[in-house]
């Protein structure tokens, strides 16, 4: 984790098609929305809208995304999944983690991508796919 980044002040979100609430837990164990689905060891949070808005448009399933505010009960890292391949030093404020995370409410207030900026990443996420790139590697 970023040494500036303060869990105790800091606001962030988790972005997914789930139904939740406050008082919730969101806890690794369960099968990944993304890759191959397989059981994810980490979840992943954001400190910037943006991601958590990528993240509850890009999960697995036929709800509307959602995004819910979240406090981490653990230690969190930077997310190596975009950190170190995509955008080095973190501008994503993206975290994983192996403890849970407590949802605090839902973040209502939030508009989508453009349908064709969300087919630009739905088709580049595809294309990585056949390629045998995972999208999230634990």
């Amino acid at each position: 984790m970023d040494k500036s980044t303060n869990t105790n002040t800091q606001q962030f979100f988790h972005g997914t098609k789930a139904q939740l609430k406050q008082g919730d837990l969101i806890s690794a164990g369960f099968n990944s929305n993304y890759g191959k689905q397989k059981q994810a060891k980490y979840v992943y949070l954001t400190a910037t809208l943006d991601a958590a808005i990528w993240g509850a448009e890009l999960a697995l399933g036929d709800g509307p995304g959602r995004i819910y505010i979240i406090k981490p009960t653990g230690a969190i890292e930077d997310d190596p999944n975009l950190t170190d391949k995509k955008f080095p030093g973190n501008p994503t404020k993206s975290y994983r983690t192996r403890e849970p995370l407590l949802v605090m409410g839902e973040f209502t207030e939030w508009e989508g991508h453009s349908p064709e900026r969300l087919k630009e990443m739905k088709d580049n996420i595809q294309r990585l796919k056949e390629q045998g790139i995972e999208a999230i590697e634990d």
